[in-house]
């Protein structure tokens, strides 16, 4: 019998929509690596602050991300963004970094300068071994890796997502987060034709898991 090819899961959806948990589960289940492309996008926006920078100048953003030196380090299952081979700790879930991540996201010029970096993480999964990669975020079925194997959009509430926000610790602005990133020219938060739209608002996440799991587990079992 012979063993599929490297495969990519993509994963879209809003703020608490249920990503990061079940890309996780994925990830150990399935030997993938994961990526949390928010994570990249907070890690910039921790930099840009750091340096000083505004949102409201996009001139500004793309001089000082195209200088950046990225690298990625795997710790575990994830990938982490490197600047200058520094990898943002905490400060990447700080207030500031969630009241202007989503004004830098929407920035077409940063999201240009990310899409190879970004498409890049199949060249780390393979370094390390892995079986392929779940990618998290809200433009990857779309924009990213728009031929994915598998790709899945899930959405929820705006009130069990805020409540779920706040669980978490987070103190995001549902609404507002929602509009920026729907909203935007470059990339917006969309369902893209053809991927698996799941309501997660009354799913567990292992509910959730399992409606994701089944294809995947039936093209790596498959001859």
């Amino acid at each position: 019998m012979t063993t599929p090819d490297f495969i990519i899961v993509a994963i879209d959806g809003g703020a608490a929509s249920g990503k990061s948990s079940t890309a996780g589960v994925l990830s150990e289940r399935f030997n993938l690596l994961h990526v949390d492309t928010g994570s990249f996008y907070r890690a910039l926006t921790a930099e840009m602050l750091r340096r000083g920078v505004s949102p409201a100048d996009p001139t500004a953003v793309g001089t000082a991300v195209a200088a950046l030196q990225l690298g990625t380090r795997v710790t575990g299952r994830r990938a982490e963004m490197e600047i200058a081979g520094r990898v943002a700790g905490d400060e990447i879930r700080s207030k500031a970094v969630n009241d202007h991540v989503s004004l830098f996201a929407a920035i077409p010029g940063l999201r240009q300068a990310l899409l190879a970096y970004q498409r890049g993480q199949t060249v780390v999964a393979r370094r390390h071994g892995f079986r392929g990669l779940v990618m998290e975020g809200r433009d990857i079925g779309s924009v990213i890796f728009p031929d994915a194997d598998f790709r899945f959009f899930l959405y929820a509430d705006p009130a069990e997502r805020a409540r779920r926000r706040v669980a978490q610790g987070q103190l995001d602005t549902i609404h507002e987060r929602d509009r920026i990133d729907s909203s935007r020219k470059a990339s917006p938060l969309t369902c893209p034709p053809g991927a698996t739209a799941i309501d997660s608002t009354h799913l567990t996440r292992d509910e959730v898991v399992a409606r994701m799991a089944a294809p995947i587990a039936a093209r790596l079992a498959a001859p």
